[in-house]
């Protein structure tokens, strides 16, 4: 979504000067439609890629306990306040989800653009970690760009062969669909909503 060589740093700039297009303050409405049809069982969460909490935040409201994990540290403070104001309880961590302990494993693991923007630079990282803190029966609901519609302002994107051979090992397939993520004005890039069960 930015320009630039590091991407930390690119976010670390976005989230300074609050030029974060992806973050509207409101939950995913994918998330919200697979959370309403029941198929996101369970009652631990973990987030990756949180950014300032807001889906965090309702998957706790709806009862969920709930860890989240950024890189940056701004964004983390930011969703700790607006867990406070929403009397809910995340535990929300910074760092690099790689390299860190995550708990779990977690009954659910959730993440918008996490996997689309670290597929490229460290698949076999993120696979490992996802290993990690899922175990058989775990869902995961993944977020990501589609490249049947590049654009060159918008996310980064994946074929469905791409994602269907990279993550087929660890996850059966339960659901690929097309949505359109939401980005403020009219911005609304095509994106898939994956979700997973680990085998």
């Amino acid at each position: 979504m930015l320009p630039g060589d590091d991407p930390v740093e690119r976010f670390r700039e976005a989230y300074a000067t609050k030029d974060t297009p992806w973050d509207s303050g409101v939950p995913s409405t994918e998330l919200v439609r697979v959370l309403d049809a029941g198929l996101l069982p369970g009652r631990t969460v973990l987030e990756l890629g949180c950014g300032t909490g807001t889906n965090a935040i309702e998957f706790a409201r709806r009862k969920y306990r709930v860890t989240a994990v950024d890189l940056i540290e701004l964004p983390i403070e930011r969703a700790r306040e607006k867990a406070r104001r929403a009397g809910v309880a995340v535990d929300f961590r910074v760092g690099d989800l790689r390299k860190m302990d995550l708990g779990g494993p977690y009954d659910v693991v959730f993440d918008i653009g996490l996997y689309h923007g670290l597929r490229n630079r460290d698949l076999p990282g993120l696979l490992k970690t996802i290993e990690r803190v899922s175990r058989h029966g775990t869902r995961w609901l993944s977020l990501a760009g589609n490249a049947r519609e590049p654009l060159s302002n918008g996310p980064p994107v994946v074929r469905e062969e791409e994602f269907r051979a990279e993550l087929g090992p660890l996850f059966n397939f339960l659901e690929v669909r097309e949505f359109r993520f939401e980005l403020g004005g009219d911005f609304r890039p095509l994106a898939w909503s994956i979700l997973m069960e680990r085998r």
